[in-house]
């Protein structure tokens, strides 16, 4: 069957459904069916998934004429999913289209929730199209004779790609493909991913060094242009003093009308503690919205997750109150409405939420931003700027993680067991390892067979035997066992199983929270309070309760930073601020904090670095505004108090957000002392970050995770999960062997790259210093807290003070303040 001949089945098929396919989709039709690999990047909702299943079924097509009247068995397509909510869609989709053209083709789906059955059914026959995520394949390849399962493969699909780029995930993905495109010969690798600022660089990850994939490569991209309409909710009454404290509660009626002339709307918060909050006070607000609104988040049941994302799909919810865990690809149409709760901190996660409503081509998508506090509105007319000027970040991928590929390494001896010689050359054309040298590769494998240098008495690090002829194995079944319960890269705070006392599962919570409560304490978790019965074995009984005050489950991961180009565009934001071009709505409506801010002090340009200083009963305030996000802030904040204590004895406590970070003491520090010594220099950085951070004690946690990826330190049993403070001393353990007995071990040496590069931003503090060298310093002694400074020093009492005196504290704070 010639192309064209194909090429028309899916049209035809197109207008049965009264369709008509995209510009982008038959480029990739033509590109898949000439046998080009490649990364399609396409805007949520705009039809990806039949970009490349389409072709696929065309390929069986065209190699199987007599296809109506004899099956070709065995796998033929893998594709990739980051998220196990997106499995169902893409299943509904690709077998609706193998099934109106009568192909006989079978699709099915294999996950952590996959049951049992359902995989010895594939076990015994694989569907022609397999959709999973990167921990389910590589359970794949730990199974004895995967390569004649992935023989007859001729495509995989990593769908949302930018999602996986830039995390461990990604180079567990990498390390797959480099050994299916050995055992595979006819495979086409092809990624999906919305926009991202370096798509060439995402493309050379997915395909890796092999010039043969690189060559024969393209990148498509849609002309479709997503519209997105930010429109801010302006409080009608505005602090001049801003704090991050009520998370946007007290804006709460403004959304309501909203809520109510939409058929759905999906209120996105940015934590899963600020998501059980909102859900609750709606309801308490509004009662009449009982069975009407619901909340979606990570830690909640499946089974929940599944009835919520059903509900949204056949539009028998109002509302629904979520965490990034919708964020991904779970395609809506129905949904007509998005609301942002808060700062996103990133540009593509704004648009992504954005992309969420309306899914009908060429309209806009409308997004509602509400503000927690009045500096967030400069936030709000940052992202339409991007919004309208397409800004998106760039992911930066991970480069030589050794706790991934020892990883990797067992999984393969779990299987087949391989042949180092064979290997070597696959996983030095992956990017992730492409400057691999042939002493790092001996040290890992000695690493699985022998533990190490300093591990070498102590068989159970042994996992690995290698056969008389050369062929390294796990022979042991617990091994293998143990191996195979721990694959996957991403580490999490131990959890516990929510369970009512009367049995029926509600969710998992984070161990932390729990092991501060007492039997008889209650606590809001999935929208209901509960009260603590009994710990037992790594599992919370509760029972409901009607008691009014509790607390409500905070999670881990709540503060996220400003993303780089987030914080650029910020600042270019207040460059027009300080030319006074209030041109958008939001900054207009600031303009009385500005105003207050120029009379205290000034408000900073784009070539302006301010730096402010004042008294009070506190102390000696010093404040800096880099507007690079909180992560760069509490290294430079740091950094900077350490080469202070150098040219004279001093103590600080620090304090940062997004904007700025403050120094606070007992002793007045000469500001002019600081510019003439050059202590924004970023010379010498990485040695002054050392000494000045603690970075022993940071690295010392980043190798909890690298221990248990690499498998030094097992999680436990499922049902027996080993405590977080276990597995956080087993692996300080190890941590301390290695700094006195072995420091050139690999994955010691891992711990502090990943904290200076990817915790600290090290690239990106160095660069903010250099902007700072290269801008007007502008010290201004003021005679009170300004707006600016406000929101940091008031992040600083938040660690001393609850809620309730710290809202107290503030509005006497704002009192003094507005005389």
């Amino acid at each position: 069957m010639k192309q064209s001949e194909l090429i028309s089945i899916a049209e035809d098929w197109f207008q049965s459904k009264n369709w008509k396919s995209f510009p982008f989709q038959q480029k990739t039709w033509k590109a898949f069916l000439n046998g080009k690999h490649g990364l399609l990047n396409a805007p949520t909702g705009s039809g990806k998934t039949y970009a490349l299943w389409v072709p696929i079924v065309l390929q069986y097509l065209k190699e199987n004429p007599d296809y109506k009247t004899k099956h070709k068995k065995g796998l033929k397509a893998i594709w990739i999913t980051p998220l196990r909510a997106l499995s169902v869609e893409i299943q509904q989709a690709a077998q609706r289209f193998a099934d109106d053209l009568g192909t006989g083709l079978t699709v099915g789906i294999r996950t952590g929730d996959t049951s049992q059955s359902e995989r010895a059914k594939q076990k015994r026959q694989m569907p022609d199209l397999l959709i999973t995520t990167p921990e389910s394949l590589m359970l794949l390849l730990a199974s004895k004779g995967y390569d004649k399962t992935f023989k007859t493969l001729t495509a995989i699909v990593v769908d949302e790609w930018h999602e996986l780029l830039g995390s461990k995930r990604g180079v567990q993905m990498e390390l797959a493909l480099s050994r299916l495109k050995t055992v595979s010969k006819e495979l086409r690798i092809w990624g999906i991913s919305a926009t991202i600022g370096n798509l060439e660089e995402a493309q050379d990850v997915l395909l890796g060094m092999d010039s043969e994939f690189r060559k024969n490569a393209v990148l498509i991209k849609s002309n479709q242009k997503s519209k997105v309409e930010v429109r801010s909710i302006i409080p009608k009454k505005m602090e001049t003093f801003p704090w991050r404290g009520h998370l946007g509660l007290h804006l709460l009626e403004e959304i309501v009308p909203i809520i109510k002339a939409s058929k759905t709307t999906l209120i996105f918060t940015n934590t899963r503690g600020q998501c059980e909050i909102w859900f609750q006070k709606i309801l308490e607000k509004h009662p009449e919205f009982a069975g009407e609104i619901a909340m979606h988040h990570g830690s909640i049941g499946k089974e929940t997750r599944l009835w919520v994302e059903q509900a949204i799909r056949n539009e028998s919810l109002t509302a629904v109150v979520a965490t990034s865990s919708l964020d991904l690809g779970v395609d809506f149409a129905p949904v007509e409405t998005i609301i942002q709760i808060g700062g996103p901190k990133g540009i593509a996660k704004f648009l992504q939420r954005a992309g969420r409503s309306n899914h009908r081509p060429g309209e806009p998508s409308v997004i509602y931003f509400l503000p927690t506090h009045a500096l967030e509105l400069l936030e709000a007319s940052a992202l339409k700027r991007a919004a309208s000027e397409e800004v998106v970040e760039d992911r930066i991928p991970y480069l030589l993680s050794f706790d991934v590929l020892i990883q990797y390494l067992v999984t393969l001896a779990v299987g087949n067991g391989f042949f180092p010689k064979e290997i070597f050359p696959e996983i030095k054309s992956t990017f992730c390892f492409q400057g691999i040298t042939e002493e790092q590769w001996q040290w890992c494998l000695n690493f699985i067979t022998l533990g190490s240098q300093s591990l070498q008495a102590y068989d159970e690090y042994k996992k690995v035997e290698v056969t008389p002829e050369g062929l390294f194995k796990v022979e042991s079944r617990q091994i293998a066992m143990m191996h195979r319960l721990s694959i996957g890269t991403i580490v999490s705070d131990s959890m516990m199983l929510v369970k009512y006392v009367s049995g029926g599962f509600i969710g998992t919570i984070e161990e932390w929270f729990i092991s501060k409560m007492k039997p008889g304490d209650t606590f809001v978790f999935a929208g209901r309070t509960l009260e603590l019965v009994r710990i037992r074995q790594m599992m919370a009984q509760v029972r409901k309760s009607s008691k009014k005050t509790a607390k409500v489950v905070s999670f881990m991961g709540g503060r996220l930073p400003l993303s780089s180009q987030m914080s650029k565009i910020l600042r270019e934001e207040l460059q027009s601020e300080a030319d006074h071009k209030r041109n958008t709505p939001e900054l207009k409506a600031l303009s009385h904090i500005f105003d207050r801010q120029e009379r205290e002090s000034i408000v900073p340009g784009e070539n302006e670095f301010l730096i402010e200083t004042f008294k009070t009963r506190e102390g000696y305030h010093a404040l800096f505004y880099p507007f690079e996000g909180r992560f760069v802030h509490e290294a430079m904040s740091s950094l900077l108090a350490y080469r202070i204590s150098l040219l004279s004895p001093i103590t600080f406590s620090l304090a940062y957000n997004d904007y700025g970070f403050e120094l606070l003491s007992d002793q007045y520090l000469d500001i002019q002392t600081v510019i003439d010594n050059n202590l924004f220099s970023s010379e010498y950085i990485f040695d002054d970050l050392q000494k000045s951070l603690n970075a022993t004690e940071l690295a010392r946690r980043k190798f909890r995770d690298i221990a248990v990826i690499s498998g030094m330190v097992f999680q436990g049993y499922p049902n027996k999960v080993i405590k977080t403070k276990h597995l956080q001393s087993n692996s300080q353990l190890l941590f301390d062997v290695f700094r006195d007995y072995e420091p050139d071990n690999l994955l010691y040496l891992q711990a502090y790259r990943e904290t200076f590069e990817h915790q600290l931003e090290e690239g990106r503090l160095r660069l903010a210093l250099e902007r700072i060298n290269s801008q007007k310093i502008i010290w201004k002694q003021c005679e009170k807290p300004t707006p600016f400074s406000f929101p940091i020093i008031t992040d600083r009492l938040r660690e001393k003070l609850s809620s309730e005196k710290l809202a107290d504290r503030i509005k006497k704070m704002t009192l003094q303040l507005e005389k």
